[in-house]
């Protein structure tokens, strides 16, 4: 008996027969598709299509959705964001194939239209070098096409679509030869494009293992023997690095070369235009401090806020050979833009720059080289300001202008063109809904208002009184302040809630705000049932 006389007389059963092995080809010529595109983006990751159709994706999601997305996902949301464009490529290309067995033409033109989607998303991307971005998407739809072309042509159809088609019958050890030789060449082309891609990065990993941080010539004064709070669950002084927030718009984290890299200061007001390289900063007078870093999305109570050791140039210094003034002394720019390898652009105001804060491009990181998550080679670190408007990473240019005159990245996306961090405190212990024993429950957490500092913290137990925290001691005025409270817990359930004084006198609002434009504000509180 044939293959032909095999085929099931039963109408469903065809078609499955049909649409099953059809869909198995869009699945495999999307993968073909993919792994021929990142093969092609072996060079320049960031030119593949998954992260072009990321990046503008995130480009053009409006804000409330980003801000629901890192409130729900945290630093996973880029991983959701890749997995879902996945899904939705994998559904394309399974329809595609179902449609390829009566349209073979058709089909494999479809497949296309992922070329296209994705070159366009590559030449709109700010980073983008030209029209070879638009290579990588371009050359996988190609293949992809030619693939579905080919398996369709070995399934079988209900009718010929043009004389010369094909015939009512299929081959099915053909089809299965050569959709397993696909896959198989796919999952090899993948990998050597994953490898070549690796290969790419190892040069910059080496550059900053060969790198030995020189001493800083204004050391950080020693940490307050009592700046951690001696309660368990309360958070450390100091966030490890592995566990310091990272939020940003990089699919792919940039590895640079730190031998390679460069540095450009220019624009309206600087005198003198400078070109620094990597060793240009480690030559000059470093300064290390604690600098407590927030990030805009950070909810009341939330996690994006974290507290480092520092080493880096004073920027201030920098920008002041350059010739740089600040508006208050007479010059031109209000507004430095600081630009990333990614393209990211953030507008810091020049006057917060340089008004004597230890504003600085920071080099190391808790006695490291910076991590490449959190910007290697270089990143800018401002206190008092959310991160959005003065914590470039990976950044490799700085320009002086106005506000007037140009809008960066966030500003483009309704977020306020100058943030100052706003007071806050957050409890860490009790967490919310725990379940503690009648008696003495210490209540601690952490306050930050960076370069105000902290001057007092205070508790209230459901609607009672506010009664004053024990204050850790201060180590500067741009770090977190750790704070205790010791409640004489009572049967029941419980609210309580926390609320900061900075030194300048404002107490920590009970007006409740989202993110945008300018950072969350209110009062954060936490339910225990107390046993």
């Amino acid at each position: 008996m044939s293959d032909h006389d095999k085929t099931p007389r039963n109408p469903s059963a065809r078609t499955w027969t049909r649409l099953g092995p059809g869909a198995l080809s869009g699945l495999l010529a999307g993968g073909a598709a993919l792994a021929v595109a990142e093969l092609a983006a072996a060079v320049r990751p960031r030119s593949g299509p998954v992260v072009a159709v990321g990046g503008a994706a995130i480009d053009r999601t409006p804000t409330a959705v980003k801000d629901w997305a890192i409130r729900t996902f945290g630093t996973n949301d880029k991983l959701v964001l890749q997995l879902g464009i996945l899904a939705v490529l994998t559904l394309f290309a399974l329809a595609l194939g179902a449609f390829a067995v009566r349209h073979r033409r058709a089909g494999a033109a479809g497949v296309l239209v992922f070329g296209i989607v994705g070159a366009a998303a590559a030449l709109g991307r700010p980073d983008s070098t030209g029209v070879t971005d638009a290579f990588p998407s371009v050359l996988g739809a190609i293949a992809g096409a030619v693939l579905l072309y080919l398996l369709a042509g070995l399934l079988p159809a209900p009718r010929r679509e043009a004389p010369g088609e094909r015939g009512e019958g299929w081959d099915r050890r053909r089809f299965v030869i050569a959709a397993t030789a696909a896959a198989a060449a796919s999952a090899g082309t993948g990998v050597l494009g994953r490898a070549l891609s690796g290969a790419g990065g190892r040069e910059a990993v080496a550059s900053r293992e060969n790198i030995t941080l020189p001493p800083p010539d204004s050391r950080a004064p020693a940490v307050p023997r009592h700046a951690q709070a001696r309660v368990e669950g309360v958070s450390s002084f100091t966030t490890p690095t592995s566990d310091f927030y990272r939020v940003d718009t990089a699919l792919v984290v940039p590895k640079v070369d730190a031998t390679a890299w460069r540095l450009r200061i220019h624009g309206e007001g600087v005198a003198r235009e400078r070109t620094l390289t990597f060793d240009d900063l480690l030559r000059r007078k470093l300064i290390e401090r604690d600098i407590t870093l927030t990030c805009v999305s950070n909810e009341v109570g939330g996690p994006y806020v974290g507290n480092a050791r520092w080493i880096g140039v004073r920027l201030a210094d920098l920008l002041a050979e350059c010739g740089v003034r600040p508006p208050s002394a007479g010059g031109p720019a209000d507004q430095l833009v600081a630009r990333s390898v990614d393209g990211m652009t953030i507008g810091s105001p020049v006057e917060d720059v340089m008004d004597g804060r230890d504003a600085m491009l920071a080099v190391g990181m808790n006695g490291e080289p910076l991590p490449f998550d959190h910007g290697f080679p270089v990143r800018m670190v401002v206190p008092g300001l959310y991160g959005y408007v003065s914590a470039c990473k990976w950044i490799e240019d700085i320009e002086l202008t106005t506000f007037d005159s140009y809008d960066a990245y966030w500003v483009k996306r309704d977020w306020a063109r100058e943030a100052p961090v706003k007071t806050q405190s957050r409890i860490d212990t009790p967490r919310p809904f725990a379940r503690p024993k009648a008696g003495t429950v210490m209540v601690a957490g952490v306050a930050w208002a960076q370069h105000r500092g902290i001057d007092k913290v205070e508790v209230r137990v459901d609607d009672g009184p506010w009664e004053e925290a024990v204050l850790a001691a201060e180590d500067s005025r741009d770090t977190w302040r750790q704070w205790s409270y010791a409640w004489r817990a009572t049967k029941g359930g419980h609210t309580l809630t926390v609320r900061a004084t900075d030194r300048t006198g404002e107490v920590q609002t009970d007006k409740r705000t989202r993110t945008v434009p300018d950072g969350a504000s209110g009062r954060h509180s936490v339910v225990v049932t107390v046993d």
